[in-house]
C-alpha cells in the first residue's frame, strides 16, 4: 500500500471517529469522494432478507425513496441478477460505464460476511489499479460499518424491509452478529427463514484458537412464548461454552435450566451442538431430539447415525451422549430444523438439493436452500426453517484473501 493510500485510510478512520455513528459513513463516503474526485459515493447495505440492498440516505426537510423515518430514507433494490447482485454473489468488483461517468462498485465485507456494496462514479474508466484501491477502501469501510453499528438502530432499521414482531425482535438477538465467518479451515455460514410466527429457531458460532464451537437450536411452539424458551437455551448454552464446558456438560446444564425457568410447563428444545477441532477435523457432534446432521461427501448425502438424546428440558434428570466424525477435506456439513421439513415444505427432496447447491460457497448455498424451501413451501412457512452450512478444508492458519473475501473458495458462477 503506497503512503498517499495510507495517510487517506488514516484520514478516513479519522473522519469516522470524529463523527457521530449515524454520520460515520457519510464522513467516510465524503473522505472517499475527495481522494478520488468521485462525483458521487454511496453505500448500499444488505438487506436482512438476502435477497436485495438497501440504499440509506439523509434527508433532512424532503421526502426521499422508500421507507422513511424522522430524516432517514431506505430504498430497497430488490437482486435481479444483474451487476449489483452479482458483485455481492461472487465478491468482485463491476464497473459500469454511463453516459458522462463510470460506476464502479466494490464489495464492502468483512471474513466473508457481505455487508454490502460501495457504489463509486468516476469521471474516467478505472484502471486495476484503481478497482484494487477501491476495494481495499471498501474493506475498510467493512469495519467502520461493524464498528459503528453497535451504537446505533440506524444500519439495522434500513435492514429491514418488513417490520419485526416482538418474538421476531427476541429471536434477531439470539443470533451471532455476523451469519458467515470464513477461516483458514473452514467457511461457516447460518440462515434462518422467520416464519410468519416465529417459531423459536437459532443458531450460534464461535471460533476458539483451535476449536469451531456451533450450535443449531429450535425451541418448541411459536410467538413470544417459544422465543423466551429459546432464550433460556442460547443463553445456557453461551454461558457453559464460555466457561469451556463439554458439549454433555452444556447438555445438561441447558436441560435444567430450560425445565427450571420455562415459562411453559413441559417446554423443550431440540438442539444439535458442535465441537470441531481445527487442527485435525475432529468433529464431536450431540444430538438432543433434533432433526439428524447431514454429510455432504463425495457427491452423496448422509444423514449422521449420532447417539439418541431427548430435546432440551424435556426430562431435568436426562443424560446426554456424543459421537464423533472426521472431518475431509471438501465435506460439508449441514444441519437444518424441522422448518425445513414440516408440511408443504417436506416436498423438497433435501439431499438432491444439497447436490445442487454443493459448488456454492456456503453463504450462497444457505440462501439458496431457502429459496428453495420457499418456492414449494409459499411465501409465509408454517414454521421457522434455519440452516446452518459448514465447509471443512482443513489446513488450519491463516486464510489468503482479497478485500475480505477468499475468493478460492466455491463461490457463485458468473453470469
Amino acid at each position: 500500500m503506497e503512503d498517499s493510500e495510507q495517510i487517506v485510510l488514516a484520514e478516513m478512520l479519522q473522519s469516522a471517529e470524529d463523527a457521530a455513528p449515524v454520520e460515520a459513513v457519510e464522513a467516510v463516503t465524503g473522505a472517499i469522494a475527495s481522494a478520488l474526485n468521485a462525483l458521487g459515493v454511496s453505500l448500499l447495505i444488505a438487506d436482512l432478507s438476502g435477497r436485495a440492498l438497501v440504499r440509506l440516505t439523509h434527508q433532512p426537510g424532503a421526502d426521499g425513496p422508500g421507507r422513511l423515518q424522522d430524516e432517514e430514507a431506505a430504498e430497497v433494490l430488490p437482486f435481479d441478477g444483474g451487476p449489483y447482485e452479482q458483485a455481492v454473489r461472487n465478491q468482485v468488483p463491476q464497473v459500469l460505464p454511463g453516459n458522462d461517468r463510470w460506476r464502479l462498485l466494490a464489495p464492502v465485507t468483512e471474513r466473508g460476511e457481505a455487508i454490502g456494496l460501495l457504489e463509486i462514479d468516476l469521471p474516467d474508466e478505472p484502471d486495476a489499479e484503481v478497482i484494487a484501491r477501491v476495494a481495499r477502501t471498501a474493506h475498510a469501510l467493512a469495519f467502520v460499518i461493524i464498528a459503528n453499528r453497535r451504537h446505533t438502530d440506524l444500519f439495522e432499521w434500513g435492514q429491514r424491509s418488513t417490520p419485526f414482531t416482538l418474538s421476531a425482535e427476541i429471536q434477531r438477538r439470539l443470533l451471532p452478529p455476523s451469519f458467515t465467518c470464513e477461516a483458514g479451515a473452514f467457511t461457516l455460514s447460518g440462515w434462518l427463514e422467520p416464519a410468519a410466527s416465529v417459531g423459536g429457531d437459532t443458531f450460534d458460532y464461535s471460533v476458539a484458537r483451535d476449536v469451531l464451537h456451533v450450535s443449531v437450536t429450535d425451541a418448541m411452539g411459536h410467538g413470544v412464548a417459544s422465543a423466551l424458551t429459546a432464550t433460556l437455551g442460547v443463553g445456557s448454552l453461551r454461558n457453559t461454552r464460555r466457561r469451556g464446558l463439554s458439549l454433555t456438560a452444556q447438555a445438561d446444564e441447558a436441560n435444567s435450566a430450560i425445565a427450571r425457568h420455562a415459562n411453559i410447563r413441559g417446554a423443550y428444545v431440540t438442539a444439535v451442538l458442535g465441537r470441531i477441532d481445527l487442527p485435525t477435523g475432529r468433529c464431536e457432534l450431540l444430538n438432543a431430539g433434533h432433526v439428524p446432521p447431514i454429510l455432504v461427501r463425495d457427491g452423496r448425502t448422509t444423514a449422521l447415525e449420532l447417539p439418541g438424546n431427548f430435546p432440551l428440558g424435556m426430562f431435568p434428570e436426562a443424560g446426554f451422549r456424543s459421537g464423533e466424525i472426521a472431518l475431509r477435506p471438501g465435506d460439508r456439513l449441514v444441519v437444518v430444523t424441522d422448518g425445513m421439513r414440516e408440511r408443504n415444505a417436506a416436498d423438497l427432496d433435501l439431499p438432491a438439493a444439497l447436490l445442487d447447491i454443493a459448488p456454492l460457497h456456503p453463504r450462497e448455498a444457505v440462501r439458496a436452500l431457502s429459496d428453495a424451501v420457499l418456492a414449494i413451501a409459499g411465501p409465509a412457512l408454517a414454521d421457522d426453517a434455519t440452516l446452518m452450512i459448514i465447509d471443512w478444508y482443513d489446513g488450519h492458519g491463516p486464510r489468503r484473501t482479497i478485500a475480505g473475501a477468499d475468493l478460492s473458495r466455491a463461490s457463485v458462477p458468473p453470469g
